[in-house]
Order: C-alpha cells, then structure tokens, then sequence
C-alpha cells in the first residue's frame, strides 16, 4: 500500500474546561497516548472534536499546543474547513506551516442543494488560496450531517486539477458499496473509512485505514487488524479484534455518541474534565453514565 495518507487514525476527542476552553494539555496527553495505543496519526477537530464549536484562533492553539507537548507534526491531520473560504485558508495554511500531514475538509456546510460547480469552487479556492505545494488535502464526505454529498465526479475533477493535492477521502456515510467503488475508480485515492467495523472490508478491497471515533478507545485493536487483516495466520486474532470493536463502537453508540465517546474517556483516561463538552452538545444524565461505565467493565475496561 503506498498511499501518502494511511494507517489507522483517529478522530480525537476535544477536551474543555467547565467555561468552554479549550483544555490544551489535557488534548496534548490524549494525542500522545493516542499514538502510544497504536494510532498512526491523529485526524483532530473533526466531528468527534466538536472542531465547528471552536472559533480559528481555538483551533489553532489546539494544534500548536499538541507540537509544543511533543506530538509530531507529521501525524496531525486538523480539520480546518469552516463556510468561509478565507477562514478556511487561514486554518489550512497554518496547518501546513506547521508541517500537518494533512488536513481534512468538509463541503461549506451551511448552505443545501448547492452545485458540484459550487463545492468545486470552493475547494479550488481554498487549494489556491493556500498556494503550497506540501498541502495534502482529505475530502470528507459525511452528508448525513452536511446534507452536502461529494459526489464521484466531483472527486474526478477536484483529483485532476489538483494532483498529488487532493489525495484522500474520508467516507463517513457509512455504505460500504460506495467505499468499494471509490477504491475500484480511484486507485491513487487513499479511502479512509470513518466508521470502525468498516475498516477491515475496506482493508480488502484497496482501502487506505480508517478515521475514528472509536479509536480514542481501542487504537490497540484497530492497529492489530491494520498489521495483520491480509495474514492467513492470524486470521483468529483478527477476528477476536474485530468482534472487540464492534463490541466498543456499539456502546459509544449507546446514547448520543459524541458524550458518550467523553463519558468513557472520562473513565479510561481517569479524569472527569472529560465529561465537558460544547454548546449544543449536553452531557449524559449520571444514570446514563454509570450504565456506560457498568458496559466499559463488562467489555474489559
């Protein structure tokens, strides 16, 4: 496999303060341990980060703060799209002066119905407005969200304008097919899944990893399926980690996933400044909590 993004990464959680700043140390720590637990790089401020709570200057201390603790550069992958393109530029190009591996961009998201003529706009704007040649940049497609599909042929385009620029994707939709068929017409395109008991079918048919939200979790199991999905061998080991994160991505999908996911770093990192979370976002109620921890146990937290 020889795409410039892959490996199993994961979409890392933001930890805040009880008045909604940003806790920098404490999202440093969760970026080393990441990395420690298997992951190869870590895909901050997207969904599971609750990055469009955050305005650009939050963003950016997130990142500096992470390099300046000791996370390496080269294994950040920021998301920096927001509905406006200079603000998009500002994110973007701060990510690749700070030697990003890439960065990761959603469609503008506030306006629908919007044109495959409009988003390519967009993204031509934004490749061009940060006009360096080191930027690496990962579609994210999650229109269950957005409610703005990338289609194929907008890839084709964007992958044609901008080759060696445009190089990845993450698909977050959840469908298995259109992930087959990404790989089978684009095979310099690196698809990343975005849900984790997709990776390893990914895996299989030409598929570059994952981004996830359970990886702040069970890096450790990921990894073991990334290094031996295609070992005949371990083909038991891959199965017992494979059912580990079905069994863990479940429960983060026990209530609202995203204080979910904190409610049990809360517990596994030991520090209850995790429970916080950003407006909109409300925390579970404490018997919602305790039934997540009571299911951590059970599954061998």
């Amino acid at each position: 496999m020889t795409h410039v993004i892959q490996g199993v990464h994961c979409a890392a959680a933001t930890p805040v303060t009880a008045d909604g700043a940003p806790n920098l140390t404490l999202f440093a720590a969760h970026c080393r341990a990441l990395l420690d637990e298997g992951c190869h790089g870590i895909a901050m401020l997207g969904t599971t980060g609750e990055a469009n709570s955050f305005g650009i200057r939050d963003r950016m201390a997130l990142m500096e703060a992470a390099i300046d603790h000791g996370v390496p550069a080269g294994t950040l992958l920021p998301g920096t799209s927001t509905p406006a393109v200079s603000d998009t530029v500002d994110l973007t190009r701060h990510a690749v002066q700070a030697g990003a591996k890439g960065v990761v961009l959603l469609p503008p998201y506030y306006y629908k119905g919007v044109s495959d003529e409009g988003l390519f706009r967009f993204y031509a704007r934004v490749i061009e407005g940060v006009g360096d040649e080191r930027l690496k940049v990962v579609l994210y497609h999650i229109p269950q969200v957005t409610q703005i599909p990338i289609s194929h042929d907008l890839i084709d385009r964007l992958m044609t304008a901008f080759p060696g620029i445009v190089c990845a994707i993450k698909d977050s939709a959840g469908d298995i097919d259109n992930m087959k068929t990404l790989c089978a017409r684009f095979p310099d395109l690196a698809v990343l899944a975005g849900a984790d008991p997709l990776m390893l079918p990914l895996l299989r048919v030409g598929g570059a990893g994952c981004i996830t939200a359970t990886s702040n979790l069970r890096a450790d199991a990921l990894r073991v399926i990334w290094e031996g999905w295609n070992d005949p061998a371990r083909a038991a080991e891959i199965e017992a980690a494979q059912a580990r994160i079905d069994d863990w991505r479940g429960l983060t999908n026990a209530y609202v996933q995203l204080p979910t996911v904190k409610t049990m770093l809360a517990r596994s990192r030991n520090d209850l400044g995790w429970l916080n979370l950003m407006p909109p976002l409300v925390d579970l109620t404490e018997a919602e909590q305790q039934s997540v921890w009571t299911r951590m146990a059970r599954l061998g937290a």
